[in-house]
Protein backbone atom coordinates (compact mmCIF):
# COMPACT_ATOMS: atom_id res chain seq x y z
CA UNK A 1 0.00 0.00 0.00
CA UNK A 2 1.38 3.10 -0.86
CA UNK A 3 1.40 5.92 1.12
CA UNK A 4 2.35 9.82 0.79
CA UNK A 5 2.85 12.30 3.66
CA UNK A 6 3.20 15.93 2.90
CA UNK A 7 4.29 18.32 5.69
CA UNK A 8 6.13 21.51 6.04
CA UNK A 9 2.74 24.16 4.84
CA UNK A 10 1.74 26.76 7.36
CA UNK A 11 0.66 30.48 7.49
CA UNK A 12 2.92 32.65 6.33
CA UNK A 13 2.72 36.66 4.83
CA UNK A 14 3.05 37.41 1.17
CA UNK A 15 6.78 37.29 -0.01
CA UNK A 16 7.81 35.06 2.77
CA UNK A 17 8.75 31.05 2.00
CA UNK A 18 7.78 27.70 2.36
CA UNK A 19 9.16 24.55 2.26
CA UNK A 20 7.29 21.37 1.12
CA UNK A 21 7.95 17.97 1.74
CA UNK A 22 6.29 14.59 0.83
CA UNK A 23 7.92 11.31 1.57
CA UNK A 24 6.82 7.97 -0.41
CA UNK A 25 6.53 4.72 0.88
CA UNK A 26 5.47 1.30 -0.21
CA UNK A 27 6.51 2.17 -4.12
CA UNK A 28 9.49 2.30 -6.41
CA UNK A 29 9.26 5.88 -5.82
CA UNK A 30 12.47 6.66 -7.86
CA UNK A 31 10.81 5.07 -11.06
CA UNK A 32 8.08 7.06 -10.71
CA UNK A 33 7.32 11.03 -12.07
CA UNK A 34 5.96 12.76 -9.11
CA UNK A 35 3.96 16.25 -8.75
CA UNK A 36 2.73 18.55 -6.49
CA UNK A 37 -0.92 19.92 -7.07
CA UNK A 38 -2.78 22.34 -5.05
CA UNK A 39 -6.23 22.84 -4.31
CA UNK A 40 -7.50 26.40 -3.94
CA UNK A 41 -10.73 26.66 -1.50
CA UNK A 42 -14.14 26.47 -4.12
CA UNK A 43 -11.54 25.26 -7.27
CA UNK A 44 -10.69 21.92 -8.48
CA UNK A 45 -6.72 20.32 -7.60
CA UNK A 46 -4.42 21.36 -9.80
CA UNK A 47 -1.01 20.18 -10.91
CA UNK A 48 1.89 22.82 -9.71
CA UNK A 49 5.04 21.46 -10.74
CA UNK A 50 6.33 17.53 -11.96
CA UNK A 51 9.58 16.42 -11.88
CA UNK A 52 10.60 13.17 -13.85
CA UNK A 53 12.79 10.01 -13.27
CA UNK A 54 15.81 11.98 -14.45
CA UNK A 55 15.05 15.26 -13.03
CA UNK A 56 13.30 17.44 -15.78
CA UNK A 57 10.39 19.96 -14.22
CA UNK A 58 7.54 21.53 -14.92
CA UNK A 59 5.76 24.29 -13.76
CA UNK A 60 2.27 26.20 -14.11
CA UNK A 61 3.04 29.70 -15.50
CA UNK A 62 1.26 30.67 -11.83
CA UNK A 63 4.16 29.77 -10.20
CA UNK A 64 7.11 29.60 -12.37
CA UNK A 65 9.97 31.29 -11.36
CA UNK A 66 8.89 31.46 -7.74
CA UNK A 67 8.44 27.54 -6.74
CA UNK A 68 11.24 24.98 -7.24
CA UNK A 69 10.71 21.34 -7.07
CA UNK A 70 13.41 18.89 -6.16
CA UNK A 71 13.35 14.79 -4.88
CA UNK A 72 16.10 12.48 -3.19
CA UNK A 73 15.50 9.00 -4.58
CA UNK A 74 17.72 7.84 -1.60
CA UNK A 75 15.14 9.23 0.98
CA UNK A 76 12.14 8.74 -1.22
CA UNK A 77 11.05 12.52 -0.80
CA UNK A 78 9.93 15.25 -3.12
CA UNK A 79 10.35 18.85 -2.05
CA UNK A 80 9.20 22.10 -2.84
CA UNK A 81 10.32 25.55 -2.40
CA UNK A 82 8.00 27.82 -2.45
CA UNK A 83 9.58 31.55 -2.63
CA UNK A 84 7.80 35.20 -3.31
CA UNK A 85 4.23 33.54 -1.88
CA UNK A 86 1.07 34.99 -3.11
CA UNK A 87 -2.42 34.92 -1.57
CA UNK A 88 -3.25 32.82 -4.30
CA UNK A 89 -0.87 30.51 -3.69
CA UNK A 90 -3.48 29.76 -0.37
CA UNK A 91 -4.85 26.17 -0.44
CA UNK A 92 -3.58 22.87 0.46
CA UNK A 93 -0.72 20.76 -1.06
CA UNK A 94 -0.20 17.73 -2.45
CA UNK A 95 2.14 15.25 -3.70
CA UNK A 96 1.29 12.49 -6.33
CA UNK A 97 2.45 10.65 -9.25
CA UNK A 98 2.57 12.86 -12.11
CA UNK A 99 0.72 10.62 -14.07
CA UNK A 100 -2.30 9.80 -11.24
CA UNK A 101 -2.79 5.77 -10.92
CA UNK A 102 -5.43 4.11 -8.59
CA UNK A 103 -2.50 2.34 -6.74
CA UNK A 104 -1.48 6.16 -5.69
CA UNK A 105 -4.24 6.99 -2.72
CA UNK A 106 -3.87 10.98 -1.89
CA UNK A 107 -2.60 11.63 1.13
CA UNK A 108 -4.12 14.04 3.74
CA UNK A 109 -2.00 16.98 2.24
CA UNK A 110 -0.85 20.33 4.00
CA UNK A 111 -1.99 23.35 4.06
CA UNK A 112 -0.83 26.99 3.26
CA UNK A 113 -2.15 30.11 3.61
CA UNK A 114 -0.51 32.91 2.54
CA UNK A 115 -1.70 36.30 3.99
CA UNK A 116 -1.87 39.57 1.99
Amino acid sequence: QVQLVESGGGLVQAGGSLRLSCVVSGSTFSMKAIGWYRQAPGKQRELVADISLTGSTNYADSVKGRFTISRDNAKNTVYLQMNSLKPEDTGVYYCNRRYLSPGWPWGQGTQVTVSS
